[in-house]
């Protein structure tokens, strides 16, 4: 118990710590390091949403990339096509993605591991062909894509709208976290780690391994929807060809270098997927992708439990070594 007592400490004053640092973010960065760091959010947010199905739901899902985009495109036409507010069109993508990850889920039921990885992949891959098809150019805006208006801060609380948005997507992330916390430390939580583990004792304890399968699904596509959202207004553009089978790709990817099941690892991840590449391109101009492959790999062969796991492994071992934890005196000689 004093082992569990010191790692939730130790974890809510760095909780305290890094949300300090990101209050005092605004007054030191500049406009486009706002920008980045909105991104970052943004990820972090639909890296959660994926990590609570993968990591905590043991399923494996390619097709986040286009429930993101789904998300994105919902916000878009809600704000900019119906002239709803914003927070009202990030609602209703919320929405809309949750009813789309639950009609998702229910092959989820029949499908597991690689199977279930092909069919979200595929739906991911048909995604920014729909968008382009001219029956729905009326709406989507077809290749041309939608463009938004940033939103503007309220009675004037903010004059800059980068910061404004900022704080305001940093809001809306520490609400997210703080729901999924709550739901992995709940019965909730504990009935879906416990369908990953074994769905046939599961099962036999009486959980209806069909409702909390779709449930997840639902809440996690629910997650990619709202960052979807948020990504567009941020950037204030969607088109078909923002959501590529490499975003579908690289959530995963960041999933698995922040660390499966932790939810601080969304975001390392985000940090992992939104700088990562810029820097491989800033090394090597002509080959930025076998740069960020080589990275992927050392962080991969280096970490392979994720940044998370890495730095809980880093603090485990100086707990161990701690002056405090250790034994006072010559070592007890054991009777036989």
């Amino acid at each position: 118990m004093k082992v569990e007592s010191e790692t939730a400490r130790l974890r809510r004053v760095a909780s305290v710590i890094a949300l300090v640092a990101l209050l005092v973010v605004p007054s030191v960065a500049t406009e486009f390091h706002l920008f980045q760091a909105t991104l970052v959010i943004t990820s972090a947010i639909a890296l959660l949403g994926l990590n609570l199905l993968t990591g905590y739901g043991g399923q494996i899902s390619l097709g986040h990339g286009a429930l993101y985009g789904i998300g994105a495109y919902s916000a878009a036409i809600l704000v900019e096509k119906w002239g709803l507010p914003y927070g009202l069109g990030i609602v209703g993508a919320a929405l809309i993605c949750f009813v789309v990850g639950f009609l998702l889920g229910l092959p989820a039921l029949r499908l597991e591991g690689l199977y279930l990885a092909l069919a979200t992949f595929a739906f991911a891959a048909a995604l920014p062909q729909v968008l382009k098809y001219k029956a729905f150019q009326a709406v989507t805006g077809g290749v041309q894509g939608i463009t938004l208006k940033k939103p503007e801060a309220p009675f004037g609380l903010v004059e800059s709208p980068d910061r404004f948005m900022y704080f305001l997507y940093l809001g809306v992330a520490v609400v997210l976290f703080a729901c999924v916390r709550n739901l992995i430390q709940g019965q909730t939580g504990r009935a879906i780690i416990a369908i990953r583990d074994s769905p046939i004792a599961a099962s036999s304890l009486g959980i209806d391994i069909a409702m909390y399968k779709t449930t997840t699904f639902a809440v996690s596509a629910m997650y990619a929807g709202i960052a979807g959202a948020l990504g567009a207004l941020a950037v204030q553009f969607v088109s078909p060809d923002s959501f590529p089978l490499f975003l579908s790709l690289s959530l995963l990817v960041g999933v698995v270098v922040g660390g499966l099941a932790s939810i601080s690892g969304a975001v390392f991840g985000a940090l992992f997927i939104q700088f990562v590449p810029n820097v491989a391109e800033e090394v090597s101009k002509a080959a930025p992708w076998a740069i960020y492959g080589v990275v992927l790999i050392g962080v991969i062969h280096l970490m392979p439990d994720g940044v998370a796991g890495f730095l809980t492994r880093l603090a485990a071992r100086y707990r161990e070594n701690s002056p405090i934890n250790r034994p006072i005196g010559p070592p007890r000689k054991e009777h036989p």
